[in-house]
C-alpha cells in the first residue's frame, strides 16, 4: 500500500533540513574558529548527510527487496556512526563555550534527521506516483 506524504510532514522535513544546515552553516560562518576548524566542521556536516541518505535509501532498498551488499549496508553504517564521533570527538576538545557546542550538536543531529525525512519523503513521492 503506498500512501503519498503529506504536505506538512513533507515541509517539517525540509524545514528540519533547512533549520539544521542553515542554522549550523551560519554559526560556522559568524564564528572566530580558524579556517581550517571551519573546513573541519563543514566536512563532518556533508559527510554526514552523505551517510544518512545512504543509510536510509540502502535500509529501504534492503525493505523493497532489492540487492544491498553486506558491504556496502556497513560501511554506511559506519560512515554514520564515524561523522557522529567525528563531530563529538571536535566538540569535545574545541575551545568553544558549552552552549555554543551545544548549539552546533543540536543542528548537526537536526541537519541530519532532516536528511533522513527528505529522503524517505522524496522516496515514498515517487513510489507513490509510479503507482498511481
Amino acid at each position: 500500500m503506498n500512501q503519498k506524504t503529506s504536505a506538512a510532514f513533507v515541509g517539517a522535513s525540509w524545514l528540519a533540513l533547512g533549520a539544521g544546515m542553515f542554522g549550523y552553516l551560519i554559526g560556522l560562518w559568524r564564528s572566530s574558529m580558524l579556517l581550517n576548524e571551519k573546513g573541519f566542521y563543514f566536512t563532518v556536516l556533508m559527510f554526514g548527510l552523505f551517510a544518512v541518505v545512504s543509510v536510509q535509501k540502502s535500509v529501504r532498498d534492503r525493505l523493497e527487496g532489492f540487492p544491498v551488499t553486506d558491504l556496502y549496508y556497513g560501511i554506511c553504517w559506519f560512515s554514520t556512526i564515524l561523522s557522529i564521533t567525528l563531530l563529538t570527538i571536535g566538540l569535545w576538545n574545541a575551545t568553544l563555550l558549552p552552549s555554543e557546542k551545544g548549539f552546533y550538536a543540536f543542528a548537526f543531529l537536526l541537519a541530519l534527521f532532516g536528511g533522513i525525512a527528505v529522503q524517505k519523503n522524496t522516496r515514498d513521492n515517487q513510489e507513490f506516483r509510479k503507482s498511481a
